[in-house]
């Protein structure tokens, strides 16, 4: 009996190549076959071993966008009695604005939402009919807003929300770690300490017992740097528009109306660092910016070197406005001709301006 062997190329999934002791032989393979049983054109094999397969009628995708339900269409009442059930207002509901198809049997009803506080909004009515059954059911009913809806402003976290002043008594809030304020206070780890050739322990007996320590907060702390981060560049530069755009700024009416600026009053406390070239600490009690920071060019009423009072030298924060004539006068009258209780309305009234009757 004479030996056969068949080998299957699984790259050729429309034809099955079988050899034998005869040439081989192409069979169409039967899923290439169209719908009507035409056989379909067999892929072809180029030379460097590239196989391409023909389309074929019986292996199209099918894409056909299903037809609208007429129950389903015919269900404005039933989408409507919804919506007006889910505001529990009739008057809330307005006129059908259409429909939107979901899918087979499957459709939205829309309508104008008339709700006090929701202009621009719709309701949207989804209804749907199970195959073979007569009756449309509701699945959901929701509001909607439309492209000029009145919407609330965009979701931030709690500690982006916070402004000045919101901070209560007992709320915490620390600075986050990437806060751009805020760089290290410290240049260097225990281990570069330890490490440092040229820090001898002998000579600073702080370094020498810090060296190895587990925090570099730790070691800041011990070296006189105090903190383990401080004010950045960038953190500066934010206070101090701050402070100037503030009230006790150089712009603020107190600071027009001032006699003279802080840089030359006895009570300004300067700060360290480089902020003390533009801001100081007002310690005059008597001033409305006692215990605040204060910019050099500002100033108040409360002046050290300002002058006394009464002396009529303060300086007119803004030109003075036109005088304005009170013609406004009392008309005196009386009750009675003798001033009695019992004058009748006959009674003779007193001349315009005595109010002695009128004081009796």
């Amino acid at each position: 009996m004479a030996s056969r062997w068949v080998v299957r190329v699984a790259t050729t999934p429309f034809a099955v190549l079988t050899w034998r002791s005869r040439p081989p032989t192409v069979h169409a393979n039967p899923c290439g076959r169209s719908a009507d049983g035409a056989v379909a054109s067999l892929p072809a094999v180029s030379e460097d071993g590239h196989v391409s397969v023909p389309s074929s009628p019986a292996v199209r995708a099918r894409t056909r966008r299903p037809a609208p339900d007429a129950a389903c269409l015919a269900a404005v009442d039933l989408a409507r009695d919804a919506a007006v059930a889910a505001a529990a207002d009739p008057s809330a509901v307005g006129e059908h604005l259409g429909t939107d198809l979901d899918g087979d049997r499957v459709l939205t009803h829309f309508f104008t939402c008339l709700a006090p506080g929701y202009p621009g909004w719709h309701w949207a009515v989804t209804v749907a009919r199970a195959s073979r059954a007569r009756a449309v059911t509701v699945d959901e009913v929701v509001a909607l807003p439309g492209d000029e809806a009145l919407l609330a402003p965009a979701w931030l976290p709690w500690n982006e929300r916070l402004r000045p002043g919101d901070l209560g008594l007992t709320d915490r809030f620390a600075a986050p770690a990437d806060d751009p304020r805020l760089d290290p206070g410290y240049s260097a780890a225990p281990s570069d300490i330890a490490a440092d050739p040229a820090v001898d322990p002998a000579v600073d007996e702080t370094i020498g017992r810090v060296a190895g320590t587990d925090s570099p907060a730790t070691v800041a702390d011990a070296l006189g740097l105090g903190r383990a981060r401080v004010l950045s560049p960038f953190g500066r530069d934010d206070a101090a528009e701050r402070w100037v755009a503030s009230d006790s700024g150089p712009e603020s009416d107190l600071a027009a109306a001032a006699p003279a600026h802080c840089a030359t009053c006895g009570f300004l406390v300067p700060l360290a660092g480089p902020l003390r070239t533009a801001f100081g600490v007002c310690a005059n009690a008597i001033s409305p910016l006692d215990a605040r920071v204060v910019s050099l060019d500002s100033g108040c009423g409360a002046h050290s070197e300002g002058p006394a009072a009464g002396s009529g030298e303060y300086r007119v924060a803004s030109a003075a406005s036109d005088p304005v004539l009170d013609d406004v006068a009392l008309a005196g009258f009386s009750l009675t001709a003798d001033g009695g209780p019992d004058a009748g309305p006959d009674a003779a009234a007193p001349a315009e301006g005595d109010l002695s009757s009128a004081a009796d």
